[in-house]
């Protein structure tokens, strides 16, 4: 099944909700991301902003695992969701 952006939203709304229920996590998000808390319900719909919750969630196996394992999903789906957002497109260098 092939990513789309309604897909991938649906994956970054769990991780936000996911980094929201995590006390030690979501202060590390909010200080590399810029957000307060009151940005996070209001942004929620913002496909960009939502990219940014996957960007930070991919910065580390740890969390990917954790977060995949709670929600029963793929370990590879947070990053091909991510790819499937504003300004997800992966990099090629060469």
């Amino acid at each position: 099944m092939a990513m789309t952006q309604d897909y991938a939203e649906t994956i970054a709304l769990k991780a936000l909700g996911w980094l929201v229920g995590n006390e030690d996590l979501l202060p590390v998000f909010l200080g590399a991301s810029g957000a307060s808390q009151s940005d996070l319900q209001a942004r929620a719909g913002d496909p960009d902003f939502l990219g940014s919750v996957l960007e930070f969630l991919t910065m580390d196996d740890a969390w990917i695992i954790a977060f995949c394992d709670a929600h029963e999903i793929g370990y590879e789906v947070p990053l091909q969701a991510r790819w499937a957002l504003p300004g997800g497109a992966s990099v090629h260098w060469t």
